[in-house]
């Protein structure tokens, strides 16, 4: 398998993988082993910004990926995986400009957690839809690229 097919496999892997180690195991472990619950909540929330950056640069990653060498972005690249790509990246987007400001503001702090935790729940979906679709197309020659260097 060529480099150009291998490389949107690492990329969604990564994204999909730093989303579930951050959500369910740093965080939890966060909240159990830091003396304050602020505390725990302030290095959280340091850790789901860097993870914003994470989805970012994965997306940024993925969508190049799905542009063929002087063309143009391909809808059906591998498997209709770029929907799941954008919506992911948006949710990132706003979760970290729009919901995170007002949970540090503590601002309404019920609902906005829920915002939050809705919009990181969907996002590690697309992350995983992602993974999917391209480790699916990946194993099919010419599915994510029809050109190899």
């Amino acid at each position: 398998m060529a480099w150009r097919q291998r490389f949107p496999v690492l990329a969604a892997a990564l994204w999909w993988g730093s989303l579930s180690a951050i959500g369910s195991l740093v965080v939890p472990l966060l909240f159990k082993h830091l003396p304050t619950p602020a505390l725990a909540g302030q290095t959280a929330a340091k850790l789901f910004s860097a993870q914003t950056w994470v989805s970012l640069a994965c997306g940024v990653l993925l969508l190049l990926s799905s542009r063929p060498r002087g063309g143009a972005p391909r809808l059906d690249w591998a498997r209709g995986a770029i929907g799941f790509v954008l919506a992911g990246v948006l949710l990132a987007l706003l979760a970290e400009f729009a919901v995170a400001p007002r949970i540090m503001a503590r601002e309404n702090l019920r609902l906005w957690h829920g915002v939050g935790s809705a919009a990181y729940a969907a996002q590690w979906v697309c992350a995983l839809v992602v993974l999917w679709k391209v480790a699916g197309a990946a194993a099919v020659p010419d599915a994510i690229s029809s050109q190899d260097a």
